[in-house]
């Protein structure tokens, strides 16, 4: 395979320039991102196709991942109880080094061959859930061996790599391959791949949300009531939705209720 995640910036001399010239040129390689993306939907709709019906069938969806793609990916999962109302433990991450060391960057643990594997049979993962390895070089050794190890076990896998041809999308069952070319501080893959790894996190989660229903029209109507703003956000909602003109009594409602969903339930 050819690693274009490691090959030579297209500028040189970066040192030299001026804060315009760095900011002109990295916003230039930015703008590869959702033309690389594009190329790519047909995979990513195949994979979120996937996903969905492993989830409407009572399975689960781990993001597996180390480094700055699987700090995304915890930054995505975390979001979506409160956003959608779905369960803790619907979508989940494993990081190597553990979410509970987030912030420390243990980008050695990406070595580990055995912890990927171990924390997903901590989990209990079964052949119900879905193995999301996410790996910008895709040869990541943490989740090269928990892909195959997920094959071996016959445990869905799919993908988010950045090099074509790579040995973890070889081993995935719907791998999702976005090249965007040499990053602009060569070999920094938090920068464009880390760029396509939160926009694609942004459309699995949320088309998978959708087609679960927890989105009606284009309101998060599922949505957790957990400060201020939400729950404003949240009256004007189920005033729209049920025709309801006092705002006290629909927030009285909502907060009996919990959600716009369940409101609007009991109404009906």
């Amino acid at each position: 395979m050819t690693k274009i995640t490691e090959q030579p910036s297209l500028y040189r001399h970066l040192e030299k320039m001026s804060i315009e010239e760095l900011t002109r040129h990295i916003n230039n390689e930015d703008k590869k991102v959702p033309l690389a993306i594009e190329k790519a939907l047909p995979q990513i709709n195949k994979l979120i196709t996937e996903i969905v019906g492993r989830l409407r069938s009572g399975g689960r969806l781990f993001y597996l991942g180390a480094g700055s793609g699987g700090r995304l990916s915890v930054l995505d999962a975390i979001e979506l109880p409160t956003t959608y109302g779905i369960p803790k433990g619907v979508v989940n991450v494993i990081l190597a080094g553990g979410v509970e060391h987030l912030v420390e960057a243990r980008e050695e643990e990406e070595d580990d061959r055995e912890a990927g594997w171990k924390t997903l049979q901590d989990h209990q993962v079964s052949g119900k859930d879905f193995v999301l390895g996410i790996s910008a070089s895709g040869t990541t050794p943490f989740v090269l061996a928990a892909l195959k190890a997920c094959k071996d076990n016959g445990i869905a896998t799919g993908c988010l790599v950045s090099n074509p041809d790579s040995p973890i999308a070889q081993v995935a069952d719907f791998p999702v391959e976005v090249i965007t070319g040499p990053e602009f501080v060569t070999g920094s893959t938090r920068m464009k791949c880390g760029s396509v790894q939160k926009m694609v996190f942004d459309m699995i989660s949320t088309a998978t949300m959708i087609q679960l229903g927890r989105v009606e029209d284009n309101k998060m109507v599922n949505v957790i009531l957990i400060n201020d703003k939400i729950i404003d956000r949240s009256v004007k909602m189920l005033m729209e939705r049920a025709g309801i003109s006092d705002y006290e009594a629909a927030k009285k409602l909502l907060m009996e209720q919990g959600s716009v969903r369940k409101a609007l339930d009991s109404l009906a």
